[in-house]
């Protein structure tokens, strides 16, 4: 999950972890791509509005990744 905004994050992952979901989270997009280097995950919840980098910037780096 990548959010700016850490009650989201606190309840998005707490939701999917009582689900049974391994989550990471990161507050940036920059971070956010780190962490899809080394976790590879199969599904990313992504906010568009986020400072630093903006979430559609990020998505692009994302997509980078997996060509």
């Amino acid at each position: 999950i990548v959010d700016d905004e850490p009650d989201i994050l606190d309840l998005l992952k707490y939701n999917l972890e009582k689900e049974g979901y391994i989550v990471e989270t990161s507050l940036d997009g920059i971070k956010g791509v780190e962490l899809a280097k080394k976790f590879v995950p199969d599904l990313i919840l992504l906010d568009i509005m986020m400072p630093k980098q903006d979430g559609v910037e990020t998505c692009r780096q994302l997509r980078e990744l997996g060509e």
